[in-house]
């Protein structure tokens, strides 16, 4: 049984599977196929925090796949009522799969160390494995072999960034990251990376036009993310010169795709004329995370594919 926290608990050939499953299983959809392949499978989804994306795609994706989900609010009392261990045993008894999508990414380590059912994370402070491995997806449905490619991201070294570094150097991509010094990767989670994935190759700039030079893909993400809003005119501040619009765009090749894990806050870190531009695949990126998040489902349950 394999859990997915982050994305080193993952090899190279595994998510080349997931990848595999996704791909067929998006053919399909399009085809008119929806594949029951976890007939009578329930997935649990506790949320702590908004989602659109990661809540309607997982549920979704679980419903083609012939399984039914249950959307756990406040009223289960996760983390408060019991114990992390009685709370993720009782619930293993139930379902089949857990999503969680929390704060502390300690909750969803303790979920997985007592849960006998796979536990995925739905995103936490520290990683968001499920969205960083749609947009590499992406990335590969645009730009074909990633092996040797570029993708930059210029924004906060956050919890999609730290998982896009991850995925990034396991499929064999330069990460080059364009941020103020103060909000790029901390040296723990450098010697971590370096050391669970030593073919990883990053690159750390304050200079924007510098990582999106040769890049095949261009990502960012908000200034301030949902927790943060005590530093946001700091966070405004430092980061206006980080902006990802046309100007920046023409440093980049002409092939080049744009990329956001959406909600954007637009005329903040990205401006319309590139979000909306025929560059920007912000919206098939997002329709990804459905026929991703299948494909995971399907390997993950052991599902005849």
């Amino acid at each position: 049984m394999k859990h997915l926290l982050t994305l080193f608990e993952l090899s190279t050939a595994d998510i080349e599977r997931v990848f595999a499953i996704s791909k067929d299983l998006k053919a399909k959809l399009a085809r008119g196929i929806r594949e029951p392949l976890l007939p009578g499978r329930v997935m649990a989804m506790i949320f702590e925090k908004q989602s659109l994306r990661t809540r309607v795609s997982f549920e979704t994706g679980m419903a083609h796949l012939g399984g039914s989900s249950l959307f756990l609010g406040q009223d289960v009392g996760f983390g408060k009522r019991e114990s992390a261990a009685d709370f993720s045993q009782v619930l293993s008894q139930y379902v089949d799969v857990i999503v969680c999508r929390t704060n502390a990414h300690a909750k969803v380590e303790d979920l997985a160390k007592y849960a006998t059912v796979p536990v995925i994370n739905g995103l936490t402070d520290s990683a968001h494995p499920c969205q960083a491995l749609t947009d590499l997806f992406t990335l590969e449905e645009v730009h074909g072999k990633l092996a040797g490619k570029r993708l930059a991201y210029v924004g906060d070294a956050n919890n999609v960034a730290k998982s896009l570094a991850v995925c990034c150097g396991k499929l064999g991509v330069e990460f080059a990251i364009a941020a103020p010094a103060k909000y790029q990767f901390d040296d723990a989670f450098l010697a971590q990376l370096k050391h669970e994935v030593p073919q990883s190759k990053v690159t750390q700039t304050t200079r924007p036009a510098d990582a999106v030079k040769g890049a095949v893909g261009i990502y960012t993400d908000v200034w301030v993310s949902m927790g943060q809003e005590a530093e946001e005119v700091e966070r405004k501040k430092e980061f206006s010169p980080y902006q990802i619009n046309a100007a920046l765009m023409k440093q980049a090749p002409a092939s080049a795709i744009f990329l956001h894990c959406l909600p954007a806050r637009r005329g903040e870190e990205v401006t319309d004329d590139v979000i909306d531009s025929p560059q920007s695949a912000v919206i098939p990126q997002a329709g990804n995370r459905m026929h991703v998040q299948k494909g995971l489902l399907a390997w993950l349950l052991g599902a005849k594919v």
